[in-house]
């Protein structure tokens, strides 16, 4: 089955999966499932893409032609960290705050982008 072809719920919970956080296995990651569509559109064309760049390498073309191609990949997985970031800063953090336990949303978030940025 193809990514683009995966059932959409209209809220997915990740809090039982491996996307929990380390400190809060029960951290619930809800997404909507317009939310969960655009990300999914987005990683499909992506790995289009990774396919594409693929074949070119079989094909031996032109290494600049690559590495163009690299950089669209690089630039997609960009806006689909941006669209996560953007939600995870809405959702998560914004429901840390009316929790009153930012500061662990915040360090777990500072962790993740320790890792994520170069």
């Amino acid at each position: 089955m193809a990514a683009s072809e995966l059932p959409l719920h209209s809220a997915i919970d990740h809090s039982q999966s491996d996307h929990a956080h380390e400190d809060q296995p029960n951290h619930p990651h809800v997404h909507s499932q317009e939310s969960l569509r655009r990300i999914i559109n987005r990683l499909s064309r992506i790995e289009g893409h990774i396919r594409g760049i693929k074949v070119m390498v079989q094909e031996s073309r032109p290494c600049p032609d690559v590495l163009v191609q690299i950089a669209a990949v690089r630039g997609g997985l960009d806006r689909v960290a941006r669209i996560i970031l953007d939600e995870h800063l809405t959702e998560c953090v914004g429901r840390a705050a009316k929790q009153g336990n930012i500061e662990v949303e915040i360090e777990e978030l500072k962790s993740a982008l320790d890792r994520f940025l170069p």
